[in-house]
């Protein structure tokens, strides 16, 4: 990479079999703010794929003999290296994908938190003593499992969280005892690098990593492949049923979007609600499998909640996202901003309300908000992934939770009350993966359990839970050698 990355493009290689490859062809990003060229990165071919495959089954023995020790070392290293190195990784955010580096500097600070648990997990894989003598056939006996590395698996990762998505992946299969083959978004290739360096740089051997860029070919092929024995994706629906039928009958983790809808009850801080989902309806331009897309507020409540959150969506500060003051920079290119403009605009045309916004600057939307859209308007039903909130009301809670229940999507949902029993109402029926109380739907922990139902996936993310899919149970079975009592009968 150059010095300056303003000023020069920076290129970006394939690293296969130990060795960053820089001659071939290049793919080059062009940044949706700056409309220059940002990164260039070197584009993977079939003999990349081979060679990384035969690497890859080279590779794993090397990263399966070290410690659990040595791996939780290393994760320590990259979590102190990555705060080190935040400003310089939040401004290749801001350049690649017009990310506000306010919003960049709090994903680097995820990354070095999710190196650092990742670590604690790595410390803490065992198994177990099997209670075998607990039945007449066991008497005598002893079992005992571990947890063994699965050996290869496959990150493929979104451009939206490039740098913490990433962690989540190849941090979590390193801990395992794994090596991994990276696909980066082609949107941010030169991010994703750098995550892999910060990694390498803190001593992650070179046999525990490969990265290959490229498109759909470059994803099908490592898909495919035998030796991969894991895949977690995190991307669109229509993307990850293509990663599944390349990948056969392979243990796939897959994150693939949502709808997210947060229900404002009549007994919520208004006010408060009002800040919070301007706050996390905009950040990153709505560009969040959890953003907040669907507010549902009471009828009684629902004028001064629009009113309040038109006001504090007015006072986000749009523009260009390497200045600290940023709050909602650019989308990733045109196309999606156009996207997001065209369902306001025809959920308008079907009747709601434009409260605010409406319109875009090149690939920068203007935080728009939309009142009253109709049911069947694809801002209700489908997921935007950008700078738009649909506002609705509802009369009764039993209802809006069917209503909120009719997406495809189940991802997170967001609920603002001090009603226990509907607390614990909306837990039970919300068909999501998780549910945020008094706090809108984005909102995430990284070592928290965190994925969906029905299309928004399958599987969970937060290193403890990937850990567990990426290893195995291996069980040892000694006949004749007991650590409990033989004697059968009193």
């Amino acid at each position: 990479m150059t010095d300056d990355p303003q000023d020069v493009p920076m290129a970006v290689g394939c690293l296969v079999a130990g060795e960053w490859l820089v001659d071939g062809q290049h793919a080059d990003r062009v940044s949706p703010w700056t409309r220059a060229v940002v990164s260039t990165a070197r584009q993977a071919g079939d003999a990349d794929v081979e060679a990384a495959r035969r690497y890859a089954r080279r590779g794993a023995k090397a990263v399966a003999r070290m410690s659990p020790a040595a791996r939780a070392g290393v994760l320590e290293r990259a979590a102190d290296t990555a705060l080190a190195r935040r400003d310089e990784l939040a401004r290749l955010l801001a350049l690649e994908l017009g990310k506000p580096v306010k919003d960049g500097r709090g994903e680097i600070d995820r990354v070095a938190d999710t190196f650092a648990v990742c670590a604690a997990e790595a410390r803490r894989i065992g198994g177990e003593v099997l209670p075998v003598a607990g039945w007449a056939r066991g008497v005598g006996n002893t079992a005992l499992t571990h947890r063994a590395p699965v050996g290869v698996t496959l990150a493929i990762t979104p451009f939206n969280a490039p740098a913490n998505l990433l962690a989540h992946k190849l941090g979590a299969s390193f801990a395992a005892g794994n090596t991994t083959m990276v696909k980066p978004p082609p949107q941010a290739p030169a991010s994703s690098v750098a995550v892999v360096r910060l990694l390498l740089d803190s001593g992650m051997p070179p046999e525990a990593v490969q990265v290959l860029h490229g498109g759909g070919p470059v994803g099908a092929a490592l898909s495919s492949a035998p030796e991969v024995g894991v895949i977690s994706f995190t991307g669109s629906p229509e993307t990850g049923a293509a990663v599944a039928r390349s990948a056969g009958a392979k243990r796939l983790v897959m994150e693939l979007g949502g709808n997210a809808a947060t229900i404002i009850c009549e007994d919520a801080d208004i006010a408060a609600a009002a800040r919070i989902c301007a706050a996390t309806g905009y950040s990153n331009s709505g560009q969040s499998c959890i953003s907040v897309q669907r507010v549902y507020v009471h009828r009684s409540r629902y004028a001064e909640f629009l009113e309040a959150f038109t006001f504090a969506v007015e006072k986000l500060t749009v523009g260009d996202p390497l200045d600290p003051a940023t709050d909602v920079g650019s989308m990733v290119d045109d196309d999606a901003a156009e996207r997001v403009v065209a369902w306001a605009q025809d959920a308008a045309a079907g009747g709601a309300s434009i409260t605010t916004g409406g319109r875009r600057d090149g690939a920068t939307v203007i935080p728009t908000v939309v009142a009253s859209a109709p049911a069947d308007a694809r801002l209700i039903r489908e997921e935007v992934f950008g700078a738009a909130v649909a506002v609705q009301s509802f009369d009764d809670f039993d209802e809006v939770l069917g209503t909120c229940n009719e997406s495809r999507y189940g991802l997170q949902a967001g609920l603002f009350t001090h009603d226990v029993r509907r607390i614990l109402t909306a837990w039970r029926e919300l068909e999501v993966g998780g549910l945020i109380v008094n706090g809108s739907s984005n909102f995430r922990l990284d070592h928290v359990p965190f994925g969906g139902v029905k299309d928004s996936g399958f599987g969970r993310e937060a290193p403890r839970w990937m850990i567990d899919d990426y290893t195995v149970v291996k069980t040892l079975l000694l006949r004749g050698m007991s650590l409990h009592g033989d004697q059968e009968e009193i």
